[in-house]
């Protein structure tokens, strides 16, 4: 992990490095991604059929490309009891967490008669891509479908990447079932970001695509954006842990190496005042990588994007935090809470020592899906107003249209909008 200090004469420019970490640049990513959004826009299921067999190496007919009854009945016989024990008692925090988001629709009515208000409804249908192929994200269901229920969404399509022998990890599938998914699509990459945002004969078209993915489901993500909404564009995996002198080293190495096994490229970031705990760290972060089965996963993440970063003091610190804005802030402090009302940006914000990250992943209870790489300086974790539209609404009685109508008329000349002015204008000379 690379050391920074606030002694380097340079110090400004490298945190301004990692503060301006973002970046989607891939050489010839985002012509590729074009290239399968309107190949799979004009043929459909044939375009996802060549793509499985070309990115994936799995050759699939159109009856494959969503899962049977048959593939979930399978899947139970894969999975432990504790297993699905463990995965039920996920769900059940994670929807008692955002039940208490729920917005209502409002309404107030003014002395005149005017009534005012605003409309809460859910999007009709959405698509949650979950990562597979290799791995097994049940975790990315269970955070991506449950929000959209509580908001009230009735079509929720499950996109996922098959493995060589055509099926999904059976923990994704059993995770889909405890939920009530019906629609689950073997497909994965851009191509699935083009069937959900475009529809195909097997694939229903969505209103709004959510959860992560790697370099070309993101690209293909933003491409398909305006078509259809998305949560937001995420990176590589993040973690901030800030520590005063309270922090245990050993505890800190570990939050560190829980981000950094995710990816090569996942960040990880220690800010503090104290010297020491840096060094200690370190010491940590090296004994413990050697027990790590992804440890060379781990150590390529520390070497190209771990920094250890020693500020002048918890002041200075606090406003770093904040600069960096990081996916998961770790505050490893004796008094956390204290802390809490000057952190402005953070995705999910873990308090204490006894607080790793790792719950916040599975069952703590705050979605896991996060802004990353600073953006959570203007993006928000997903949650179950990702799933809803706002509609104001408004009725006028003619009381009311004469109070306030002759204003409402200015304003429109003032912009030179004559039939703006003129809409008014007849009503009112009714009266």
């Amino acid at each position: 992990m690379k050391i920074i200090t606030r002694q380097q004469s340079n110090f400004a420019e490298e945190i301004s490095q990692i503060i301006n970490r973002f970046s989607l640049a891939a050489e010839g990513v985002e012509e590729k991604v074009k290239a399968i959004i309107q190949r799979v826009h004009q043929e459909g299921d044939r375009a996802l059929l060549d793509y499985s067999r070309e990115f994936d190496g799995v050759s699939m007919d159109r009856e494959d490309l969503l899962v049977k009854r048959s593939e979930i009945e399978e899947a139970y016989g894969l999975v432990r009891d504790e297993e699905v024990a463990a995965m039920k008692l996920s769900i059940v925090r994670i929807r008692e967490f955002h039940r208490h988001q729920k917005s209502e629709s409002w309404f107030y009515t003014e002395e005149n008669g005017t009534v005012l208000g605003q409309l809460i409804t859910p999007i009709e249908r959405v698509g949650v891509y979950v990562p597979g192929g290799k791995a097994s994200y049940p975790s990315s269901v269970i955070m991506g479908v449950v929000p959209a229920q509580i908001a009230g969404v009735k079509d929720i399509i499950i996109a996922s990447p098959p493995g060589k022998d055509k099926t999904l990890s059976p923990y994704t599938l059993v995770a889909c079932d405890l939920l009530g998914i019906e629609k689950i699509c073997k497909i994965g990459g851009a191509q699935a970001v083009a069937a959900l945002a475009y529809g195909t004969e097997s694939v229903p078209r969505v209103q709004k695509i959510v959860g992560p993915g790697n370099i070309f489901v993101t690209m293909a993500k933003r491409q398909v954006f305006g078509l259809v909404d998305i949560d937001m564009l995420a990176g590589p995996s993040e973690v901030l842990v800030l520590c005063d002198r309270t922090a245990n080293p050993e505890y800190t190495a570990a939050d560190l190496l829980s981000q950094a096994e995710h990816d090569e490229r996942a960040v990880t970031m220690l800010v503090t005042p104290e010297s020491s705990i840096i060094q200690e760290v370190q010491r940590e972060v090296l004994a413990q990588v050697e027990e790590l089965p992804r440890k060379e996963i781990a150590r390529h993440s520390l070497q190209d994007y771990g920094y250890l970063i020693q500020t002048r003091d918890m002041e200075e610190a606090i406003g770093l935090v904040n600069e960096l804005a990081a996916e998961h802030l770790i505050l490893a402090v004796e008094n956390p809470f204290a802390l809490l009302p000057r952190i402005k940006n953070a995705g999910s914000i873990f308090l204490g020592h006894f607080t790793p990250e790792t719950m916040g992943d599975y069952l703590a209870g705050p979605n896991h899906v996060l802004p990353t790489a600073g953006t959570a300086r203007f993006f928000s974790s997903l949650g179950v107003d990702t799933f809803c539209k706002r509609s104001g609404f408004t009725h006028w009685t003619r009381a009311g249209l004469q109070e306030l109508g002759p204003s409402a008329v200015i304003l429109a000349e003032i912009e030179g909008l004559t039939a703006h002015a003129m809409a008014v204008r007849r009503r009112l000379s009714e009266g």
